[in-house]
């Protein structure tokens, strides 16, 4: 099955974020999408894009927190295997650790930095924003900050959240920016991250 334009943009978006592309063979792999009780809306929206993939419901599972001890409820819907996902999957994982490929800036969309962003953002009290990166190298996420000023023209600054690892931090008139970008993609369910 090759994907759509759209269908990619959303896949990219989502694997920068909180999806995961699992190996099962030597050429296919399937996509793992994982979101809080919360955001089960915003879940099925995902599959949705993304149909002839994503046949069947999630699974609603629970977990405890190790370190809160608290009980965590979520949904997984994991897609169909194929070969398209494996191309992507040797893209984002060559040694089996994700990793941000250099020439990425090709594939950051306004629609794939959206979803990236409902996965990873956060929009501030104080009018500022963040996309979380996670355990990414400092020149990962500067690969990232670059593609996004070079596609945009909205500017970031690499911040080393420690314990979190790397987030991009959007000032406020570069999140003005950001978020009107994103607005006309965002899913409703998401519409508190952007002003």
């Amino acid at each position: 099955m090759k994907l759509t334009k759209r269908q990619t943009e959303v896949l990219v978006g989502t694997v920068l974020g909180d999806g995961f592309l699992q190996k099962t063979g030597p050429k296919n792999a399937r996509l793992r999408l994982e979101h809080s009780d919360k955001q089960k809306d915003y879940l099925l929206w995902k599959g949705a894009q993304m149909s002839r993939l994503f046949q069947g419901k999630p699974s609603y599972l629970s977990r405890v927190h190790p370190k809160s001890g608290e009980t965590y409820s979520y949904a997984r819907w994991q897609s169909n295997a194929s070969p398209e996902l494996g191309v992507w999957q040797r893209y984002f994982y060559p040694d089996g650790k994700k990793t941000i490929p250099a020439d990425i800036g090709k594939y950051l969309s306004p629609l794939a930095l959206t979803v990236w962003y409902m996965d990873d953002g956060y929009f501030s009290e104080d009018k500022s924003s963040f996309i979380y990166l996670g355990k990414v190298s400092k020149l990962e996420a500067e690969i990232l900050r670059d593609a996004i000023a070079k596609n945009f023209v909205i500017s970031a600054k690499v911040y080393d959240k420690k314990n979190k690892g790397f987030a991009l931090y959007f000032p406020v008139e570069e999140t003005r920016k950001l978020h009107t970008l994103l607005k006309s993609f965002i899913h409703s369910s998401m519409s508190y991250k952007i002003s």
